[in-house]
């Protein structure tokens, strides 16, 4: 080890010349007076986005009071809901892996705001958002994390694998939900769709080989797929400068264009995706797009997060560029909310979030026999499966 610690102490630091990205969030500036009833127009600070090979989208975005306030509501929903499944896992309700999106909320919202369910989204293991978002309750979520029956996935799936009709999943295996996004892409360019294939990925799956393939794959078929790295600068327990010789990830598609974007900023993360969107359906082919974000907890329940990073670092990030703080900042002094009725938002979410989680907790586990269920769609089970012995058989005719 002793070898190993004089080899990176010889390797020389790197030189960040380039422009950082903004990671504010609540730079945005009014661009015109807020109005409760029309759009209005506000402005992106300067750094908002970085481009490569291609422009960035437009720091004028039109908003409206309706969609601040539903995306605020959103927000809260989230944090609470993880918050509560953070509790259920310290009482040792949920078992196993269980990844929280803690302080990355301005992603999953501002990423589903310019979306429809036509368009697919795929990604890694730390997507409860999605399913709130994007079909599914909370009640299903919090219920899937517990085993139990009304789970969006009849509890048999737990924290990494939850799917819903509008979100392709929820998947354990690091990148290799990055090949299967292009597959969804190829799928909806054969079948003549006007829809868009966003493929999630983290830092940490940034190096993983299949991701580039994907790429390159992508590329050569002009596939209507965004490739999009949620950056929260750890993987693991790993800096992303201690894992990767290029940090900027939104470049690493060689021939593809990309974005970097503030992903704390929602409105931000709004206007990327709506660019995103509209380059792929455009026939443009693929479009890399890094939202720089952070998240507040470790990088599952079993880590304390503190170990590779230090508690003041935590705690600025949670007091100066909190996502729902900067939204509800907007809100605020653009006068399209009182403090009252803001904190009357997160007093109801909290409630509806309580509420759901004495109705999952109230469901039962599933029966013995569902071990044998979904492991083949309904109508192509084989004759017999066997179980955990040989003389453990299951026959399905």
């Amino acid at each position: 080890m002793a070898s190993l610690a004089r080899i990176r102490n010889a390797v020389p630091r790197r030189m960040h010349l380039a422009r950082s990205i903004q990671t504010a969030a609540d730079s945005t500036q009014l661009h015109q007076d807020a109005s409760h009833s029309e759009p209005f127009t506000v402005k992106l600070h300067e750094e908002s986005f970085h481009g490569y090979r291609t422009d960035t989208p437009s720091l004028d975005v039109e908003v409206t009071k309706e969609n601040l306030i539903k995306w605020y509501k959103e927000m809260n929903v989230i944090r609470r809901t993880e918050q509560a499944a953070d509790a259920l896992y310290k009482q040792k309700l949920i078992r196993g892996f269980c990844h929280l999106a803690i302080g990355q909320e301005a992603v999953s919202v501002g990423l589903n705001s310019a979306t429809t369910f036509e368009d697919k989204i795929i990604s890694s293991y730390r997507t409860h958002p999605f399913v709130i978002l994007r079909g599914g309750t909370i009640k299903s979520l919090i219920g899937e994390l517990l085993g139990r029956v009304c789970g969006v996935s009849k509890g048999k799936g737990g924290s990494m694998h939850v799917f819903t009709e509008a979100f392709q999943g929820g998947h354990g295996i690091v990148g290799a939900q990055v090949p299967l996004g292009a597959g969804l892409a190829f799928a909806q360019k054969y079948l003549g769709k006007s829809t868009a294939t966003f493929a999630m990925y983290g830092d940490g799956a940034s190096n993983q080989g299949q991701v580039f393939e994907s790429f390159n794959m992508a590329k050569l078929w002009n596939l209507p797929c965004v490739f999009v790295c949620e950056n929260n600068k750890y993987g693991m327990g790993t800096s992303a400068e201690r894992s990767s010789a290029n940090t900027a990830y939104y470049t690493r598609g060689d021939t593809i264009p990309g974005i970097q974007v503030n992903g704390m900023d929602i409105i931000a993360v709004h206007q990327a995706t709506k660019f995103a969107k509209d380059w792929v359906t455009s026939d443009k082919g693929p479009l890399l797009v890094e939202f720089v974000t952070y998240r507040y907890a470790g990088h599952s329940m079993s880590d304390p997060g503190t170990t590779y990073r230090s508690r003041e670092e935590i705690q600025r990030m949670r007091s100066t560029q909190d996502p729902i703080r900067g939204l509800q900042r907007y809100i605020s002094e653009w006068g399209l909310a009182s403090e009252e009725e803001l904190k009357a938002i997160d007093k109801e979410a909290k409630a509806e979030v309580d509420k759901a989680v004495e109705e999952a907790k109230a469901s039962p586990f599933p029966p013995e026999s569902e071990l044998w269920t979904d492991i083949y769609s309904a109508g192509t089970e084989p004759p017999f499966m066997r179980g955990r012995d040989r003389e453990e058989i299951h026959y399905y005719h």
